[in-house]
C-alpha cells in the first residue's frame, strides 16, 4: 500500500520547495554525476573511527517531544495531552504510547532528552542545526543568499572529509533535498546526490542510474566514453587545439582535462552493477519492507541501509508535515507510527546484519513543540527543549540521558547544544571538528566553532 505525503507548507506559508531554494540555487539539487564524483579527489584519508557512515532521519517541522519521548503524565491537562507513557524493554525507561515498536528495542538506542538551542524558526533553525552556524538570511526570506555566505551541512562536511567508500556518492539525500543540507561555501562538488522519487512506489527507480529508459542506452553510453578517452589521448599528444577566434572550437582542452577524472567516476557509477544493485530496493523481501513500513519514511530508511552497505557515508532522509500548530494529537497519531516503524526497523536490521556498530543513526527535528496546548489543539514552536534519539556507531545502548522540568519546557540536567551534538557526530566518524576550511574570500571557518564532544553518549 502506498501512502502519499502532502506538500509540506510551513506555518509561515512558505512551501518546503521554496524554503530549500534560499541560498541553494545550484548548490543542493540538480547536481550532475561528474560533479558529484569530483569530491572524492580532494577527500583526505579518514582517521580511525567508530562510525563509517551516518543515517539521519530528519522530522521536518518539529516533532512533539512531550508526546513521543518525554511525557509528563503528572502535568496539568493543558500540558500533558492525551497520550499515555508506556514501559520499554529497558527497566525504568518510559516513552509515549505512539512509539510502541521503539519501546520493544529501546535497549539498542539512547534517548537524549536535553538537547536545545535558541532558534524557533523553521529554515533558520534547520540551517543552524545542520551546519552549526546561524544563517545569514531571515526565516522565510525569498531571495537567494550568496554561496559564500552559507555554511556547509553535516552531509557535505562528511562528504568532503571522508569521500565515498564504494561505487555510490558519499552524500545522498531523499526523497527531497535535506532542508538546509547544502554545501555552502564548499561549492557544488559537495552537494548531495538527491533521490527525488518515492521508494514506496512499485515502479521506483533512480533515473540517473538506469540509462536504458533514457535517450541513451548503456551501449551508446559506453561508446561515448570510449570516444572521450580517445579525444583525451589525442589531447595529451598535442594533436587537438582550440580553433581560431570566431570559429567553432574543436576541443576545449583545459576543461576536458579538468573534468576527465570526474566523468570517469560518473561512468563507473552508472555502469557499476554494485551501484545499481544498491539503489534497487525491490531486492528486499516483502517481510522486511513490511517491518520498515510501507510509507515514505520507512522505505527511505530501508534504502538508506542499502546505500550505507554500498559505501555511502551520509544519508539524509527528509520527512515533513511535523509542524503541528493545529490538531497536534490527531497529526501525531498519523505521523508518529511512521517514525516508530522506520527507526525501530532500521536499528534492528542494522544490528542483525552486524552493521550497527559502524553505522550512526539519528532521528530528530529542528525543534520540539510547546508544552502548553494552544486554542487550536496544537503545539507551537519550542527550541529550548527537544529529544534526539541516537543509535550505533559508538553510541551507548539503552541509555536515557538528560531531563527537562515538570512541563518539558526547559532542560534541567545534562544540557547539550548544537555544537556539542555536531562535535560528537564528527568525533565518532573520525573527523577533526577543529579543522579549518577557507571561504572563497579567504575567511577561515572551523568545521565546528565551539562545543565539546559529549562523552556521556559514548560507549
Amino acid at each position: 500500500m502506498s501512502i502519499k505525503t502532502a506538500k509540506t507548507v510551513y506555518c509561515d506559508g512558505v512551501t518546503r520547495r521554496r524554503a530549500i531554494q534560499i541560498g541553494a540555487t545550484g548548490l543542493i539539487g540538480g547536481l550532475s554525476l561528474p560533479r558529484l564524483m569530483a569530491m572524492e579527489q580532494l577527500a583526505p584519508l579518514a582517521t580511525p573511527a567508530k562510525a563509517k557512515a551516518c543515517i539521519l532521519l530528519f522530522l521536518e517541522g518539529g516533532p512533539s517531544h512531550i508526546d513521543m519521548w518525554d511525557l509528563k503524565p503528572d502535568a496539568p491537562s493543558e500540558i500533558r495531552g492525551s497520550f499515555k507513557p508506556i514501559s520499554t524493554n529497558v527497566p525504568g525507561t518510559q516513552i509515549g504510547e505512539l512509539m510502541q515498536r521503539c519501546a520493544k528495542v529501546a535497549d539498542k538506542f539512547t534517548i537524549l532528552r536535553s538537547h536545545s538551542h535558541g532558534d524557533n524558526a523553521h529554515q533558520t533553525g534547520t540551517h543552524w542545526l545542520l551546519t552549526g552556524y546561524p544563517p545569514a538570511f531571515a526565516d522565510g526570506q525569498a531571495k537567494a543568499t550568496p554561496a559564500n555566505e552559507l555554511y556547509p551541512s553535516i552531509g557535505s562536511i562528511v562528504s568532503r572529509e571522508l569521500g565515498s567508500g564504494g561505487p555510490v556518492p558519499p552524500y545522498i539525500s531523499m526523497p527531497n533535498p535535506l532542508g538546509s543540507g547544502g554545501p555552502g561555501f564548499y561549492g557544488p562538488s559537495y552537494s548531495p546526490f538527491v533521490i527525488e522519487t518515492d521508494p514506496v512506489e512499485p515502479d521506483f527507480e533512480v533515473r540517473d542510474i538506469n540509462l536504458a529508459k533514457t535517450a541513451i542506452d548503456e551501449q551508446r553510453f559506453v561508446y561515448r566514453h570510449r570516444m572521450l578517452e580517445r579525444l583525451e589521448a589525442l589531447s595529451a599528444k598535442g594533436f587537438l587545439s582550440t580553433a581560431a577566434d570566431g570559429e567553432a572550437p574543436i576541443a576545449v582542452l583545459g576543461r576536458a582535462a579538468e573534468m576527465s577524472t570526474y566523468y570517469e567516476k560518473a561512468f563507473n557509477m552508472v555502469t557499476s552493477p554494485e551501484a545499481k544493485r544498491a539503489f534497487n530496493i525491490h531486492e528486499e523481501s516483502e517481510s522486511l519492507r513490511e517491518r520498515y513500513g510501507y510509507h515514505q519514511l520507512g522505505q527511505c530508511a530501508l534504502l538508506a541501509r542499502r546505500l550505507v552497505e554500498a559505501g555511502c557515508r551520509f544519508v539524509g532522509i527528509d520527512h515533513g508535515s511535523w509542524d503541528t500548530h493545529f490538531d497536534n494529537f490527531t497529526s501525531h497519531e498519523k505521523l508518529a507510527p511512521s517514525a516508530d516503524s522506520a527507526f525501530s526497523a532500521l536499528v534492528t536490521d542494522l544490528d542483525e546484519r552486524g552493521m550497527l556498530d559502524e553505522t550512526l543513526v539519528l532521528m530528530l527535528g529542528e525543534m520540539g513543540r510547546t508544552p502548553k496546548i494552544n486554542k487550536d489543539a496544537g503545539r507551537d514552536h519550542h527550541s529550548m527543549a527537544q529529544t534526539v534519539v541516537l543509535a550505533g556507531g559508538g553510541i551507548k545502548q539503552g541509555a536515557l540521558i538528560g531531563a527537562t522540568d515538570k512541563t518539558a519546557s526547559s532542560v534541567t540536567t545534562t544540557p547539550v547544544g548544537i555544537h556539542d551534538l555536531l562535535r560528537t557526530i564528527f568525533h565518532l566518524m573520525g573527523i577533526d571538528s577543529d579543522k579549518i576550511h577557507y571561504t572563497p574570500l579567504g575567511r577561515p571557518v572551523p568545521i565546528v566553532n565551539g562545543g565539546q564532544v559529549f562523552e556521556e553518549l559514548l560507549t
